[in-house]
């Protein structure tokens, strides 16, 4: 299971190669694949592709468990990458591996030694539902050893593979492309900024002026998703930087994805093999192994792998970013045939053990070993699949009705019924609240496909950025539906939570001006919170803090904000707080699960012991009191609220309290490793779909759009944004919490 041809990738190709070297070396065996698809078109396949895995799709992987199980396939052999499986970290692929009954051996083409916490966690689940692992180099069982501590008995090193080519002269082959008589240096591979194909294009001229006969080809296309998000850019700036440099006569790129056979063809026409990558955690190279494995001299920058096969003068290393350095290594290499003969011959006789025929007979031993190692339970019809072991599945993610309710301002703020309300116009905290919706659904998946998720994300981004006063510092809240504001500054929370948003969108955003824009905007809002006053505005102020120190350093100042925030929250709870009302102010209101869930979020991260205590200890109140004798999510209602020693209000209830208690009660499993705040983020969900006082789904699965309450005797049936957001906000965290059961935040 991995990428598969037509995929334009190196992993497609590798997977086609294992496959059909396997079904060579047995012959009595069926072999099938499982590809997996990054488009919603996918792939025009061969017949060997069996079963097709949407990547972003969660429930794809559990039928694809389901078809591997039901079709007794006897070992599941996955191709991992963290970028081609979806949710964090590629964590969709741990939904398959829970559920398939067979032995796994894993063949890992990434290996990180410093992982975030979502990368290990996935790391982890992977090498503890995995029977055998395959590194292709000493240093991937080495950091497995070190920084998982993987035993050594449970991984196998099996190179990559390599075609079987014949020990040729390069001049055989060179006038097919037009180059007789020059010596020509090759790079391939996808195009992408990491190649680091400028540094050789930098020592190009010296390597000219001593060897004027020298071609350098570029050779293959530029990476798809590259392409996709950025065009030609990288390429464009290389051929730039060629004519700037005086050397494009001496340059060639070839803008292909090209045949194994054609490949071949232009591996044998190449003298020098160029590797100038830029990242020295590289474990494994395929394009290195296929061009040493020919019995060709490499000049390599010291990533892992090159470190490895080229070690005992078997290649020239060179430090990374080294134009000079470069130069040098080529140079002595064209100044010293017999020095450069010797390593040819010497990287094909290494390269006969590297041929796909010998790698597969490896696999073989690897998967006989996994088979000899665990012998599956047997399958006695649906044992296991009872709803105690395998939880009922999510609703399907449609966002019809928000689409519906959004143009090219944003998202408009109420409804009649299903239409929307014009003449209510916009706000600011929806629109916050759809941006954070679209950057969960990017990252983590969890439903098909939306085409337009990037055009709708920009949409209300745009509507946060106008919405920012540069010269007060202070978002506004209320736009009317003929884009005219219609105050200076929005309240308190509303600010806050634009601020929550934009960390989010810096933090999560796959999108770089999306991401750029969102800090930008996050830095000029954050100071003015320092006069607030409401705990609220406080708690979505540190959601968004956290949020913002996933991926960017913080600040002397958000640092400090973050902490002035938190000692706040914990001074109101001290000042207010009892045996018997164990809150933070006299009243329960509205959205209170996130003063808890911003606790939660600063004990763990700051690390603050005694924040952590709080959060926990107060959203285990709300639970106690948001509970029916039934065991039915009650959350407190707008109605009246619940006041310190008076009744509470059961009614109206809000879907922006049972999103809350959502994604509080997930934060406190992850805090916790305890799987009771799981069921009671689970109960809380139920609420929209009908577990709730009157037995009524709040949630409307024909237009995708959320009533607005549940009042004593009803549902309110229009379907305005802040609920409709609250459901699929809801449904998004669940759907992350069934992948990923670690905490998503880094500082």
């Amino acid at each position: 299971m991995g990428n598969y041809p037509p995929r334009l990738c190196g992993l497609a190709t590798f997977t086609h190669d294992l496959c059909e070297a396997v079904a060579a070396a047995a012959p009595s065996t069926e072999c099938i694949v499982g590809a997996v698809n990054d488009c919603p078109e996918g792939y025009e396949y061969p017949s060997r592709v069996r079963f097709e895995l949407q990547e972003k799709d969660l429930d794809c992987y559990r039928r694809a468990a389901d078809f591997l199980n039901f079709n007794n396939a006897e070992v599941l052999c996955v191709q991992h990458e963290f970028g081609i499986y979806g949710g964090p970290a590629g964590s969709h692929l741990l939904t398959l591996l829970k559920e398939v009954r067979m032995p796994v051996v894993t063949t890992l083409h990434t290996i990180l030694g410093q992982p975030n916490t979502a990368q290990r966690h996935v790391m982890e689940e992977l090498i503890r539902r995995s029977d055998r692992l395959i590194v292709m180099a000493r240093k991937g069982a080495d950091i497995l050893r070190d920084t998982y501590a993987v035993p050594d008995a449970k991984v196998d090193i099996i190179a990559h593979g390599i075609p079987d080519m014949p020990f040729a002269d390069s001049d055989i082959y060179k006038e097919q492309f037009g180059v007789q008589g020059r010596k020509v240096l090759l790079t391939f591979g996808l195009l992408g900024p990491g190649k680091g194909i400028e540094h050789v294009i930098e020592a190009l001229p010296e390597i000219v002026r001593r060897h004027p006969n020298v071609v350098y080809l570029v050779l293959g296309a530029t990476h798809p998703h590259l392409l996709a998000r950025e065009g030609e850019r990288y390429r464009l700036s290389l051929e730039r930087l060629a004519e700037d440099c005086g050397v494009k006569e001496h340059v060639i790129f070839y803008n292909r994805f090209v045949s194994l056979e054609d490949l071949k063809e232009f591996i044998g026409a190449t003298d020098i093999y160029l590797t100038p990558y830029l990242n020295e955690a590289q474990v494994t190279s395929g394009t290195l192994a296929y061009v040493f494995g020919a019995g060709k001299a490499v000049v390599s920058t010291r990533y892992w792998h090159a470190q490895e096969l080229l070690a005992d003068g078997r290649g020239v290393l060179v430090p990374f970013r080294d134009h000079a350095a470069i130069s040098d290594g080529v140079c002595s290499l064209l100044n010293n045939p017999e020095r450069m003969r010797k390593i040819c011959l010497d990287a094909y006789a290494l390269g006969r053990d590297m041929i796909w025929p010998a790698m597969a007979g490896r696999y073989l031993e690897s998967f006989q070993h996994a088979r000899a190692d665990r012998k599956a339970a047997s399958r006695t019809a649906f044992a296991g699949w009872t709803l105690d072991n395998r939880s009922g599945d999510l609703p399907p993610l449609r966002l019809d009705h928000v689409m519906r309710m959004s143009d090219s301002t944003g998202i408009f703020q109420h409804a009649i019924f299903t239409v929307p309300n014009f003449h209510e116009g916009y706000c600011t905290d929806d629109n916050a609240r759809a941006f954070i919706l679209c950057n969960m659904l990017d990252e983590n998946g969890g439903g098909p496909p939306v085409e337009n998720l990037s055009s709708l994300a920009t949409s209300y981004l745009a509507f946060l950025a106008a919405a920012l006063n540069y010269t007060t510092g202070r978002f506004r809240n209320f736009m009317s539906h003929g884009r005219q504001w219609l105050e200076d500054a929005g309240s308190e929370d509303s600010h806050a939570r634009a601020l929550w948003a934009t960390g989010n969108g810096a933090g999560r955003s796959r999108n770089e001006g999306h991401r750029r824009l969102s800090a930008q905007l996050f830095v000029r809002g954050l100071a003015a919170v320092s006069g607030f006053t409401s705990p609220r505005a406080w708690s979505f102020t540190l959601l968004g803090i956290h949020e913002y120190l996933r991926q960017n350093e913080g600040s002397a100042e958000i640092s400090a904000m973050r902490v002035m925030l938190t000692r706040r929250l914990v001074q109101r709870w001290k000042y207010s707080a009892t045996d018997k009302w164990p809150w933070f102010e006299d009243s329960v209101t509205y959205e209170n699960a996130r003063l808890s869930q911003a606790l939660l979020l600063s004990g763990q991260w700051m690390p603050d012991a005694e924040a952590l205590e709080i959060g926990l200890k107060s959203l285990q109140w709300l639970v106690s009191i948001q509970k029916t004798p039934s065991g039915c999510f009650r959350p407190i209602g707008s109605n009246g609220f619940y006041h310190r020693d008076g009744a509470r209000a059961d009614f109206d209830q809000q879907p922006l309290e049972a999103q809350a208690m959502v994604a509080a009660c997930h934060e406190a499993a992850r805090a916790t490793q305890d799987e009771s705040w799981s069921r009671e983020a689970k109960r809380s969900f139920e609420w929209f779909l009908g577990r709730n006082d009157l037995g009524l789904a709040v949630y409307d699965f024909t237009t995708g759009g959320c009533g607005d309450g549940l009042h004593h005797d009803r549902v309110n049936e229009n379907q305005g944004a802040e609920s409709t957001l609250a459901f699929h906000l809801a449904l998004a965290e669940m759907n992350c919490a069934k992948q990923l059961h670690s905490p998503p935040y880094t500082s």
